[in-house]
């Protein structure tokens, strides 16, 4: 038997391919938390504590997150950390 060509053997394009698809899925399934903007983030953070989802504490000028208890000094803080937080709720009531 000959040894193979090494011109015909397309396995590195395929693993190049491969790997590109994965990424592709990836950024595809991740949500983008860093494109918020101010105005984005006062509008999110006024529906939140709408929802009882976030207390301002205006004495110290702080966010308070309820459903993790964590507090923040900023509404684009607050904003960021709810989005992936939810990001991350929902990934894990997919993956059950």
């Amino acid at each position: 038997m000959t040894d193979p060509n090494p011109i015909d053997d397309t396995t590195d394009d395929f693993r190049r391919f491969e790997a590109r698809l994965v990424a592709h899925d990836q950024d595809a399934t991740r949500v983008v938390t860093a494109d918020i903007g101010d105005t984005t983030a006062r509008q999110l953070v006024t529906d939140l504590i709408d929802s009882d989802i976030v207390t301002p504490i205006p004495g110290k000028q702080v966010f308070v997150h309820e459903p993790s208890g964590t507090a923040f000094d900023s509404s684009t803080q607050v904003a960021v950390f709810h989005r992936g937080w939810t990001a991350a709720r929902n990934a894990d009531k997919d993956g059950e």
